[in-house]
């Protein structure tokens, strides 16, 4: 039979080794083995490693309710409920420090325990206690004498995507939650909800050209053809429309071939500028932080932005233009230049603009702003850069 090494020198062997690798190697021992090895380990690396394992995390001990892991953050239902945690650490306002230290010395693992959580006999929330004020207290003491009282707590109700925002402002480790009645039902960690926003945010770089946010790597070919190729045939139908733009300015393309070679300049430049500020958008839309900036002010700052970028890109495209016109005999080359510049400047500030617009009107008419957005984000760009340098060329060269 193989020996089981001592806590402490699993616990060892535990530091070198990744957050995965060390919970397969406690997933196979014992509960109280595995609380024996945590207890050793320092707390930040403990709690990662039991976020690993197939339960709940140690801290939350007997009692605690299994992680359940369901839908996405975007998804209209989804609540902070979802997951909750059994409470741990709860004792009376009565209590007094002594009594409470002794309770952490025979709670084991005691490193999960950041707050303790005073309620009442009815199980109302009363305040929290935290470790530096439960240190400091004399021993005597009441728990109710150096409480905070009326902690922030989120409700059993409370959206994903508001528990976010508020977790990126607080930067607690836990969160009490509380029913309609004020009592105390349950404790999320801060890492299951910016585990939430990074998994929201890692799928939205696949949803922006098509990707479901159910494939994955082991996704099968013909399930992953249906998923994407619906989205390729609107992205198809999509670019007829910047096709037709330029087929409207035929004769001018005709007459000036060298704009023909500037027109993916064109429209590079811009998409790439509208992908920055979609990017930002729906960052926005993700942690809840667009309820603190007002539309119009997101709007000038993208404007803003596109015009100084649309400017300094617009002035080294122009230049390039005109040695370009110069070389292959153009007629009014300086003009062309000019063209470009301003062309690149109203396309890089149309583009900050739908940008921002894009993912905010397909939220509000109940699409995915993430699946759909590059899709139409980049018609607009091709079809306002392209229409207008072959516009202004028009008019001032012809």
């Amino acid at each position: 039979m193989k020996p089981i090494d001592p806590p402490a020198q699993l616990a060892e062997k535990i530091r070198e080794a990744s957050t995965a690798d060390a919970a397969k190697m406690l997933r196979d021992l014992p509960p109280e083995r595995q609380q024996q090895v945590l207890a050793v380990l320092p707390p930040d690396q403990a709690l990662a490693i039991t976020s690993h394992l197939a339960g709940p995390p140690a801290a939350a001990r007997e009692g605690a309710v299994e992680l359940d892991y369901l839908g996405e953050i975007g998804s209209d239902g989804n609540t902070i409920e979802e997951l909750l945690t059994a409470p741990f650490g709860v004792l009376g306002p009565e209590t007094t420090v002594a009594g409470a230290l002794d309770y952490l010395v025979h709670t084991s693992p005691a490193a999960g325990i950041t707050y303790i959580y005073v309620t009442g006999v009815d199980g109302r929330l009363q305040g929290t206690v935290a470790m530096r004020d439960l240190l400091l207290g004399r021993p005597g003491q009441r728990l109710a004498e150096i409480m905070t009282p009326d902690p922030f707590t989120f409700s059993r109700d409370t959206l994903l995507s508001e528990a976010i925002q508020q977790a990126l402002r607080r930067r607690h480790r836990i969160y009490p939650v509380i029913d309609d009645g004020g009592r105390l039902i349950g404790l999320v960690f801060g890492w299951q909800l910016f585990e939430r926003m990074a998994s929201e945010l890692s799928v939205q770089t696949g949803s922006m050209v098509g990707l479901d946010r159910e494939e994955r790597v082991g996704t099968g070919i013909w399930t992953a053809f249906r998923m994407r190729h619906p989205w390729l045939q609107v992205n198809l139908l999509t670019a007829f429309a910047a096709a037709f733009v330029v087929g409207l300015f035929e004769d001018t393309i005709a007459q000036i071939v060298a704009l023909a070679v500037f027109l993916p300049v064109l429209a590079g430049q811009s998409g790439n500028t509208g992908c920055q500020a979609l990017a930002i958008t729906l960052r926005g839309m993700t942690v809840g932080e667009l309820a603190d900036v007002p539309l119009r002010r997101l709007l000038r700052k993208e404007m803003a932005l596109g015009a100084m970028n649309g400017f300094l890109v617009g002035c080294v495209a122009a230049a390039a233009m005109w040695v370009y016109a110069s070389m292959t005999g153009a007629e009014d080359p300086l003009l062309l230049g000019l063209v470009i510049l301003v062309a690149m400047v109203g396309a890089c500030v149309g583009s900050g603009v739908f940008g921002v617009m894009v993912p905010i009107t397909l939220r509000r008419f109940g699409a995915d702003p993430a699946m759909a957005s590059s899709i139409f984000l980049t018609t607009f760009t091709d079809v306002l850069g392209m229409g207008l340098m072959l516009f202004l060329a028009t008019s001032l060269l012809l």
